[in-house]
């Protein structure tokens, strides 16, 4: 179906369409697991200037499931009852060939998360990516010299910037409600440990060597491939040091308005399980300083918080709420002539509208790169048991440890 003989069948269907047919994004969902199902496509669902079209997973279960139930909801509001347009895929790479597709969201493990949208970029789509950005430091370098090359739009799956009282926390920062900011305490939930490494047989309906792509061949169980497992595994990712620690983390750039820059040193501990399948950091301290003297204590808790501490009082932001003290600052209006932070009340409207305004989202390729540097130089601190220094401008340390910002892709996939 190419894009006019979409647009066309789009405009049959009243109740689907609000704005003209020939102005709405067409979407397609690359990863369709838990976040890329229930969380991003549940998001953009409902979106009256967003048509989604294609689901790809190499889970054919799932790929299908969620092909059905987007159908489903554009059938009952269809004046016939009736939908099936939304095409499904296993291989990525074909749903980039259709013209008519305007972007796609990317949830998919993260050891896909660049190569995936580096070849979208080649297909001239804007972006929606999960965080975390990428394996190293590296693969993200690489793909903000591409969006930049290209012109696409990208918004970075940091959806706590799209909460009023997470920007509201922010600006209360940025406007010196607590005085000079001189700390920053940041909580992520821990990793874990175990995982059987017993080989097993791939389950029916499931593409494993693509799901494997770049990564090294390893040898299937149940453990590696199905949630949590991968989130704990350091051949896909960084464990949650960067799975979850990008949310607090990306507010602590935020509310320091350090969007283009990171800490310059990081020094730390952590503990890498040497048993069972899970070797991702589980559990982490790194203390890192900022060139302006502000000091970040990043740990693993049982919650998610990015707590600032000033000469005057301290903020502290998580996704259930702000806490202040004292208490009046909660109550304390941000005038028109001070900061204000870019608002957005949904982050995939807001990718929506960046892609009709070809503006910057409120989470752009820069402070994407910038908080993701953290957690992979928080990582590096810890595997290399070293104090790490970091030069923000030139984007590079010094040593040995200076292999770690590259994490090689398996032939033959490439960036």
């Amino acid at each position: 179906m190419n894009r006019r003989t979409f647009v066309k069948s789009m405009a049959a269907l009243p109740g689907v369409i609000t704005a003209a047919a020939s102005d709405r994004i067409t979407v397609g969902f690359i990863g369709t697991g838990t976040r890329g199902g229930s969380g991003l496509i549940k998001m953009f669902l409902p979106l009256p200037d967003c048509q989604c079209v294609a689901t790809c997973d190499p889970f054919k279960d799932r790929r299908e499931a969620w092909a059905r139930q987007i159908d489903d909801y554009y059938a009952q509001r269809s004046a016939t009852g009736s939908y099936r347009a939304c095409a499904t895929y296993n291989d990525f790479r074909e749903l980039l060939e259709r013209k008519d597709i305007d972007a796609v969201a990317i949830a998919t493990p993260d050891h896909w998360h660049v190569a995936i949208a580096m070849a979208a970029l080649r297909a001239g789509k804007d972006i929606y990516l999960e965080k975390p950005l990428g394996l190293s430091i590296n693969q993200g370098k690489a793909l903000r010299e591409a969006v930049k090359k290209t012109g696409r739009v990208f918004q970075y799956g940091t959806q706590q910037r799209s909460m009023g009282h997470v920007r509201y926390g922010c600006e209360l920062v940025r406007n010196g409600r607590i005085g000079k900011v001189h700390t920053v305490v940041v909580l992520a939930p821990c990793g874990a440990r175990g995982g059987s490494t017993t080989p097993m047989p791939a389950p029916a309906g499931f593409d494993y060597t693509m799901w494997q792509g770049p990564a090294p061949e390893r040898p299937y169980t149940d453990d590696r491939c199905l949630r949590p497992g991968h989130y704990y595994i350091y051949d896909y990712c960084l464990g949650f040091i960067a799975g979850w620690g990008a949310h607090p983390l990306d507010v602590a750039q935020w509310g320091l308005g350090t969007d283009h820059t990171s800490p310059v040193e990081y020094e730390g501990t952590g503990m890498i399980p040497r048993e069972g399948l899970y070797t991702a950091i589980a559990n982490w301290s790194v203390r890192s300083r900022y060139s302006s003297g502000v000091t970040m204590h990043f740990m693993d808790d049982h919650t998610d918080l990015t707590k600032f501490i000033g000469t005057e009082g301290w903020v502290a932001v998580s996704r259930a709420g702000l806490d202040a003290e004292p208490k009046s600052l909660l109550k304390s209006p941000i005038g028109p002539n001070e900061i204000r932070l870019h608002e957005s009340k949904n982050h995939a409207q807001d990718f929506l509208d960046g892609i009709r305004s070809r503006k910057e989202t409120v989470n752009p390729i820069e402070s994407a790169v910038r908080s993701d540097a953290i957690s992979q130089l928080c990582d590096i601190a810890i595997r290399t048991g070293r104090k790490i220094k970091w030069d923000p401008v030139k984007e590079r340390i010094a040593g040995a440890a200076a292999t770690l910002l590259e994490r090689p892709l398996r032939k033959p996939w490439l960036l």
